[in-house]
C-alpha cells in the first residue's frame, strides 16, 4: 500500500495513511505514542546479581489477563531493567501518581547501571513480599512479578510477569475498591506530556436480550458521570 504522506505534514489535505516502514522510526514513534493515550506507567524496580537496585518507569506498561494475572511492559533497547531481569528475574510495577510525578521523571534518566536511582532521586527502597527486588516505598501501590518469558523483536523487548503479590495502601481503598480520584495515577502523553485523571463515567454492559429486543441501538447503555 502506497503511504499518504511520506513524512509528517505539518498541515493535513487528506487523512494519513502510514505503516512503520513509511516513515523514520523516531516519526512512526511520535505518531504511536501521540495516539495510544493515555497509557499508565509502571515504575518498575529490579536488582542486579550485584545487588545494586534500579527503577525506571517504562509506560509501554499494562494488565495482561486475570487467570491467571499477568501484566507486560516493553522496553526499547537493553537497558539496565532488562539486564537485571536477565540475572535477577524478579521485578516490581510500583505506580506512579502525581505526587511522585517529579521523582519519576527523575529516575528516567541515563544512570550507570552501578548506580542506584533510588538513592539519588530520594526514594526508599523496602524488600517485597515475594522477589529480591525491592519496592519504592512512597508508591501507594506495589505489583510484585515473576518474569516468565522476554521477547525480543530487533530493538523491542516485551517482558511478561506473572503477577505474584499486591500491595494497596489504605489511602486510596472506598467502599470496597481502590478509588481512581484518590490513587490520582499519572497519565502518560508524547514527549514531555503528562496528564491527571479527568471526569469519570460509568457505562455498564450491553445485555445482549435487551439488545435484541430493541433491535439495537435503543438499549445502548448511556455514560453517567460519577
Amino acid at each position: 500500500m502506497t503511504a499518504s504522506h511520506n513524512t509528517p505534514p505539518h498541515t493535513l489535505d487528506c487523512d494519513i495513511e502510514v505503516g512503520p516502514k513509511d516513515w523514520q522510526a523516531q516519526q512512526f514513534y511520535h505518531l504511536m505514542t501521540a495516539l495510544v493515550i493515555p497509557r499508565p506507567i509502571g515504575w518498575i524496580s529490579t536488582i542486579s546479581a550485584s545487588g545494586i537496585s534500579n527503577v525506571a518507569p517504562y509506560s509501554y506498561f499494562n494488565m495482561m489477563g486475570n487467570d491467571p494475572p499477568y501484566v507486560a511492559f516493553a522496553s526499547t533497547g537493553v537497558k539496565d531493567t532488562l539486564n537485571n531481569l536477565r540475572e535477577v528475574p524478579h521485578f516490581v510495577g510500583n505506580i506512579v501518581t502525581m505526587d511522585l510525578l517529579e521523582e519519576m521523571n527523575f529516575t528516567s534518566g541515563d544512570f550507570p547501571r552501578d548506580e542506584s536511582e533510588f538513592g539519588w532521586a530520594g526514594l526508599t527502597a523496602v524488600p517485597s513480599v515475594t522477589g529480591k527486588a525491592f519496592r519504592v516505598l512512597e508508591a501507594k501501590a506495589h505489583i510484585e512479578c515473576e518474569v516468565k518469558q522476554i521477547i525480543t523483536d530487533n530493538n523491542t523487548n516485551i517482558v511478561l510477569g506473572k503477577i505474584l503479590h499486591t500491595h494497596v495502601q489504605k489511602s486510596v481503598w472506598k467502599e470496597g475498591r481502590i478509588d481512581p480520584q484518590l490513587l490520582n495515577p499519572v497519565c502518560r502523553l508524547s514527549g514531555s506530556g503528562y496528564a491527571q485523571l479527568g471526569e469519570i463515567f460509568n457505562v455498564a454492559r450491553p445485555v445482549w436480550k435487551e439488545v435484541k429486543q430493541t433491535q439495537g441501538k435503543q438499549a445502548m447503555p448511556k455514560a453517567v458521570k460519577r
